[in-house]
């Protein structure tokens, strides 16, 4: 923004000559590279751009770390499905035995120890139908999803970061100009008492400048409020603590008006870059989307699943083996050749039985699980769809927009506010209405910067929509 014009200086320095021209009036002052002005906050405030903002994102923020900690999680659940069920061994004796004669007598009652008796078993289960395999590829499918849901964190909140980053650019420079405005009126109105105390001006002039400056401190507070509450929003996306900051430095009076903050944001966004992609491609880049890819990959583990669940058709064998070893009581009739021990070894096989009604419910509700996630895919590549379609009617309607800004609306505001100054030094105005022109001038560029938050956010909409990166403008 510009600084006083030539004629405010002549003014100044030829006063007594020039005793009965109108006072001085404020020239605006042109922001030049919006976003990057240094702004007069408290020592010791982190400076922020965006390419330190991403990486900040990836290290803290809590939304993605906990999708990574999901990966994790199915991986590890992977090993339990690959592996198969384990066999049990069971080991144990009898502690006490008693013999019983024809007339129900006891007989050689004893307790035995685990020394001289013992028996040891082994259980497994062989399942069947290639039901392992089954479930060591949902358990892949499944990471998949995982790693898909970690790419779509990633995209959401790398939108959201930059969202709340442009929206911050969007205040500072609103905020810059602002505080450039305020600065302007403070120079013209030492101007004008210097012409007061020279005699060139009377009191009622200076006295209806004063009232007319609350419109402009009022523009200062609201446009610090916001850029306070903006870089909150990004503090809050980096997982920083938006309130952790130190209010000190020295107060003058620009910057009492400005509310402490954790962080300063800095970049430009004066430029218009365009997406490099032509519509038909950014269209079609929907389905490699990362929701749609986590969608279609559950979709996929709803078939696997459905599967597994068919396999339960083939009926599970389970297999006992064992063994015995138990020392006979030594007062038993003796025989030929007397007995120490009984050894015995066993098997068995063991089907369940009537599970039909089961397996069929089973397969029933996997094959409406299959169903679910296949509608709810296609569901996300139609949403996918439609965020393409929103994305790229409000890139459209900004790049529009803002063309009418650059193209023409901020430099006719510029001539019209110096037309009406010179017509003030001509005599043929008054200082209100220059005050008026500038006014104008002001929203005009407020309105500018706006478009080209709005437009910077759009190009971000629009990778988000479409997955595809680098669209969004580096700033």
């Amino acid at each position: 923004m510009r600084t006083a014009s030539a004629l405010t200086l002549l003014l100044l320095f030829s006063a007594p000559a020039l005793a009965q021209s109108p006072p001085p009036v404020a020239r605006p002052a042109r922001v030049a590279g919006p976003g990057m002005l240094p702004l007069p906050l408290p020592a010791g405030i982190r400076v922020l751009s965006l390419d330190e903002a991403e990486r900040l994102l990836l290290e803290r923020n809590l939304n993605v770390i906990a999708a990574q900690r999901g990966v994790d999680a199915v991986r590890a659940q992977r090993l339990v499905a690959s592996s198969p069920p384990p066999p049990q061994v069971s080991i144990g004796n009898n502690f006490a035995e008693f013999n019983t004669m024809q007339n129900s007598r006891v007989q050689a009652a004893r307790f035995i120890s685990p020394a001289n008796n013992i028996s040891v078993g082994l259980t497994a289960l062989i399942e069947m139908g290639g039901k392992r395999r089954l479930r060591t590829r949902l358990a892949e499918e499944n990471i998949g999803v995982a790693e898909a849901q970690v790419l779509d964190a990633l995209r959401g909140q790398f939108f959201a970061l930059r969202q709340a980053f442009i929206a911050a650019l969007g205040a500072r420079a609103n905020l810059e100009v602002a505080l450039a405005n305020r600065a302007t009126l403070d120079r013209t109105e030492a101007l004008l008492r210097r012409q007061l105390q020279d005699g060139a001006l009377p009191e009622g002039d200076l006295l209806r400048f004063q009232a007319s400056r609350l419109p402009f401190e009022a523009e200062v507070t609201a446009a610090a409020q916001n850029y306070a509450a903006a870089v909150a929003q990004v503090a809050l996306a980096l997982a920083l603590d938006a309130a952790a900051f130190t209010p000190n430095g020295a107060a003058t009076r620009t910057s009492a008006a400005l509310p402490p903050i954790a962080l300063d944001v800095r970049g430009r966004f004066d430029a218009m870059p365009t997406p490099g992609i032509p519509r038909d491609e950014l269209a079609e880049a929907v389905h490699n989307r990362a929701d749609v890819v986590a969608a279609n990959r559950a979709a996929a583990a709803g078939a696997v699943n459905t599967s597994l669940a068919e396999a339960q058709r083939w009926r599970d064998v389970t297999v006992n083996g064992g063994w015995s070893r138990s020392r006979l009581s030594q007062d038993l009739p003796t025989a030929s050749q007397p007995l120490n021990a009984t050894n015995q070894f066993t098997f068995s096989l063991s089907v369940p039985i009537f599970t039909s009604q089961i397996v069929t419910g089973q397969i029933g509700a996997a094959a409406g699980q299959q169903a679910q996630l296949e509608a709810q895919a296609r569901q996300a590549l139609l949403q996918g769809r439609a965020d393409f379609a929103t994305a790229w009617a409000a890139y459209e309607q900004s790049r529009a927009l803002l063309r009418l800004y650059t193209g023409g609306a901020l430099s006719r505001a510029e001539l019209a506010y110096r037309s009406a100054e010179q017509a003030y030094l001509s005599g043929g105005r008054s200082l209100l209405d220059v005050l008026d022109a500038l006014r104008t001038l002001n929203a005009t560029r407020v309105g500018a910067n706006n478009a080209r938050a709005a437009y910077l956010i759009a190009l971000a909409q629009l990778e988000f929509a479409t997955g595809v990166s680098g669209v969004a403008a580096r700033l």
